[in-house]
């Protein structure tokens, strides 16, 4: 998996201060799109353990950890989003994961990243449906918390 960058000090994306990681690979390609620099998976840095740690030990004083792109569950990504949110709960079972997917949950439903996940905004960006509602770009994405396939 390749990142783009990420925040320590985030509280755009998601409830209270979160550190928010926005990955490379996206095959939704919406129109509009706030980050079409980050479709091709093979853009930004390796994700590596270091990167991870550092991400890790950011989120120690922080409300949670936020995921974004591209998409994390693009499925280059996956097992490596995985990872790294099989690593927080481990590290803070208290605090909460939220990740943005293009992908509605009926399509990834059945993956294993979902058990770590709290909270779930799912949909394509459709810009001609954009929406004031919290931390969704258009009205047809749906925030799913807690999720339930």
């Amino acid at each position: 998996m390749n990142y783009d960058r990420y925040y320590t000090y985030d509280m755009v994306n998601g409830p209270g201060l979160r550190v928010t990681l926005f990955v490379t690979g996206c095959v939704h390609a919406c129109p509009g799109c706030h980050n079409e620099s980050l479709w091709d998976r093979k853009a930004g840095k390796p994700f590596t353990a270091e990167v991870q740690e550092e991400l890790l030990q950011a989120c120690a004083d922080h409300d949670g950890l936020s995921l974004s792109g591209g998409d994390p569950l693009h499925p280059a990504n996956r097992d490596a989003i995985l990872a790294l949110c099989q690593a927080f709960k481990a590290r803070y079972p208290e605090k909460n994961i939220w990740l943005w997917t293009g992908y509605t949950l009926r399509e990834v439903e059945q993956l294993q990243n979902l058990k770590y996940i709290d909270t779930l905004i799912d949909g394509r960006y459709e810009a001609a449906n954009t929406s004031r509602l919290p931390w969704r770009g258009s009205s047809n994405q749906h925030l799913i918390s807690p999720i339930q396939s």
